[in-house]
């Protein structure tokens, strides 16, 4: 088969992977209609408005970020998103008699078919119409637009071939959980600079685009500039890295897909790992304490670094608890008091324990005969959280608090924080004897169907119980602040912030734990509906 008819044969299959894929469900087609009008829409607007800067000072310094920005996340995508497109995975075609170069062509061919590439494509030409003043910088420009273009595709093949083993294993499918993280920060990044753009200008931006002018796929749009400008020279050199970068992309992926083709599948070679693993365990249970409570404590630690739902929602947890404090601290309009989002972030993931248990519960349930039981196992899930959520949002307060350059009011920030996520740990083992919900293992749902009541009240409402519990500390803090003497004692909040919140973590505990022995089938049958 010649290299035009492999290429005509992938982009086909394209279509009818895409046609296939809407066909499956009306939610599935009305959500990708959604989501490509969306994204249209967006990128109809981003045209526009390049377009209406035209003419502006430092455009180009704009434009040059804006390429940059739009290549990594081309590069990062097949990371975070790995199951997106069917085609990012070259080893469905190992069986057919295909050479790497028409290979690579075709499958280049076949990437150009979507919304991404449409959507790249706009902001490229919108670029272009920004920057290109004359004649020759159009001409250049029409060159630069579909080369810029096909390297941001060769990027996010040749990383996708080069990470195919980990993509297609459970360890890939776990690093989608970090695409929150990174969807979060870049957003509050986004916001910052572009407040910081509103105010000063675009001409902060030259320090960056002038390093960044001569990184590929960037180059490509800086050469129209520079030929616009008259520099002639300049803007060759600046295509010319842009076309070696193509080719030394297209060329390592090629050598991947050589070495997936060729070289045998190590998933089920075996080797140390288990034995490390297992070794590795073996210290941590060293370091827990003896008993029911070590084991608790180790089998909710695993919980959080295996099964995907429980990552997603710690990782989402410490970004956000982390995000909201320090950008405001950083943008001038936060207090350190807004430290305390962490402890209540973190403190969330109290709620509902026994739903990430799912039906396999009833271990757990076989193991509980008293509420002396039921107590040691919600004391070793809140002492698992306090591993990580205490020294966390200390961190989290410490930062918050160096940033705004207010250390006097430190000790009350951690006292406060202390509190309410003491507060919010009573509250969550509690909910979780009264409100047990299940949190289903496949898609994207967190709560079962016909339960999303229950999820409500035991969040929700847990919060608000959370927050009435710890006015004692939140007046007292108010009184403090108020009133002159008092200021000079406001680091007493520190001890009494955090006595309170060990006390109210374990009134409700205590409180929880007859109610968990005595619900124990409840909680079986509602934790297992997913």
């Amino acid at each position: 088969m010649s290299g035009a008819a492999v290429t005509a044969v992938l982009v086909r299959l394209k279509l009818s992977l895409l046609r296939n894929a809407l066909r499956q469900s009306g939610g599935r087609k009305a959500a990708y209609i959604a989501s490509a009008v969306a994204a249209l829409l967006f990128a109809a607007l981003q045209l526009i408005g390049l377009i209406a800067l035209r003419g502006f000072d430092h455009v180009e310094s704009l434009v040059v970020l804006l390429v940059a920005v739009l290549a990594l996340g081309w590069a990062v995508m097949p990371l975070f998103f790995p199951g997106g497109d069917e085609t990012l995975d070259p080893t469905r075609l190992v069986m057919l008699p295909l050479r790497p170069r028409p290979l690579v062509r075709a499958l280049l061919a076949s990437s150009l078919v979507g919304i991404g590439p449409l959507f790249t494509l706009c902001l490229l030409a919108g670029s272009v119409a920004a920057v290109a003043h004359g004649g020759a910088a159009i001409a250049v420009g029409v060159l630069a637009a579909p080369l810029a273009l096909l390297v941001c595709v060769a990027l996010a093949r040749a990383v996708a071939a080069a990470n195919v083993r980990l993509l297609t294993s459970r360890k890939g499918r776990d690093l989608a959980v970090l695409s929150g993280l990174v969807i979060a920060v870049g957003a509050q990044v986004v916001n910052f600079g572009a407040q910081r753009l509103g105010s000063s200008g675009l001409e902060q931006l030259a320090p960056a685009a002038d390093v960044l002018r001569w990184f590929p796929p960037a180059s490509a749009l800086g050469a129209v500039h520079a030929v616009g400008e008259g520099s002639y020279g300049i803007a060759a050199a600046q295509l010319a890295v842009s076309a070696a970068a193509l080719v030394a992309l297209l060329a390592l992926w090629s050598r991947a897909l050589t070495r997936l083709m060729t070289s045998p599948d190590g998933s089920t070679l075996q080797s140390g790992d288990a034995a490390v693993r297992e070794r590795a365990s073996t210290g941590l249970a060293r370091l827990l304490p003896a008993g029911r409570t070590g084991t608790a404590v180790q089998r909710s630690l695993l919980y959080i670094w295996r099964d995907p739902k429980t990552k997603t929602a710690w990782v989402t947890s410490l970004a956000i608890g982390l995000i909201v404090p320090v950008f405001n601290a950083w943008q001038g309009t936060g207090s350190v008091y807004f430290a305390c989002f962490a402890a209540g972030m973190l403190g969330i993931m109290m709620y509902n324990q026994f739903g990430q248990d799912t039906s396999a519960f009833w271990m757990v349930a076989m193991t509980i005969s008293s509420a002396r039981d039921a107590y040691l196992e919600l004391r070793a899930r809140a002492l698992t959280l306090l591993l990580i959520t205490l020294p966390y949002s200390a961190l989290v307060t410490v930062v918050t608090a160096a940033i705004l350059g207010d250390w006097g009011r430190l000790p009350e920030a951690l006292g406060l924080s202390f509190a309410l996520l003491g507060a919010m740990l009573a509250t969550g083992a509690w909910t979780s004897a009264r409100f047990p919900y299940s949190i289903p293992q496949e898609g994207y749902k967190n709560v079962a169907p016909g339960q999303v009541g229950l999820a409500w009240i035991s969040i929700f409402g847990g919060m608000v119980a959370a927050a009435v519990l710890c006015v004692p500390v939140i007046a007292l803090t108010i009184w403090l602040n108020i009133d002159a003497d008092g200021r000079e004692l406001r680091w007493l909040l520190l001890p009494v912030g955090t006595v309170y919140g060990a006390a109210l973590t374990l009134l409700g505990l205590r409180l929880a734990a007859p109610r968990t022995a005595r619900r124990l089938p409840e909680i079986l049958t509602a934790v297992s509906k997913g």
